[in-house]
């Protein structure tokens, strides 16, 4: 006699009834005395098992416990963002006229000190008139880009469980993929109340 099988193309219910015939069997009843019609003990246990799994299925919280995943990023937005200068962007061709004073100086028999001493006034006299201007000198607009209408790629990952640490460790693109890199379960503590 051969192990009675589940058909993986019926339903759960149907299972059910070829179960409980397989049961009786077992016990002695002839098939011809097995009763599945409708209002029978096994139709009406196979309804109440299947209600009952149904419940309890429905009521459990699943965990995704694995996860990785690529994202698409639809809208990027940021502020306009504040920028500083250099002394020497500011003050442009003239920043080697101080250096070239200073030199000219240094030919001057006797000069040079009063030279430098005068250049370093001058430069410390600009640099404290042109300081305010150097912080949040000027403004980056802020970016305002989309996927559609303003050709925005970007990409990046999503994970729950280890970090792969790029998005080329893993395709979920395909089935075996999904099937590899994506994991839910049920976590027995979190169902207890429903047994």
């Amino acid at each position: 006699m051969s192990e009675p099988t589940i058909d993986k193309n019926k339903g759960l219910r149907e299972n059910l009834i070829t179960a409980a015939k397989e049961s009786a069997k077992v016990s002695g009843l002839k098939e011809e005395d097995i009763n599945t019609a409708k209002g029978s003990a096994i139709d009406i246990q196979t309804k109440l098992t299947v209600d009952a799994i149904v419940n309890f299925l429905t009521q459990c919280e699943f965990t995704i416990t694995q996860l990785k995943a690529n994202v698409v990023i639809e809208e990027l937005k940021t502020p306009d963002i504040p920028i500083n200068l250099e002394l020497e962007t500011l003050l442009g061709d003239k920043a080697p006229l101080l250096k070239t004073l200073k030199q000219i100086g240094g030919l001057i028999p006797g000069g040079s000190d009063v030279v430098n001493q005068i250049v370093d006034r001058l430069e410390l006299a600009i640099q404290k008139a042109v300081e305010p201007l150097l912080e949040a000198a000027g403004r980056v607009p802020g970016i305002d880009m989309s996927k559609e209408s303003g050709g925005l790629e970007a990409t990046g990952y999503v994970y729950i469980g280890e970090d792969p640490e790029t998005q080329d460790e893993f395709n979920t693109e395909d089935e075996e993929g999904q099937r590899r890199f994506t994991t839910v379960k049920i976590i027995k503590e979190d169902i207890e109340r429903l047994l």
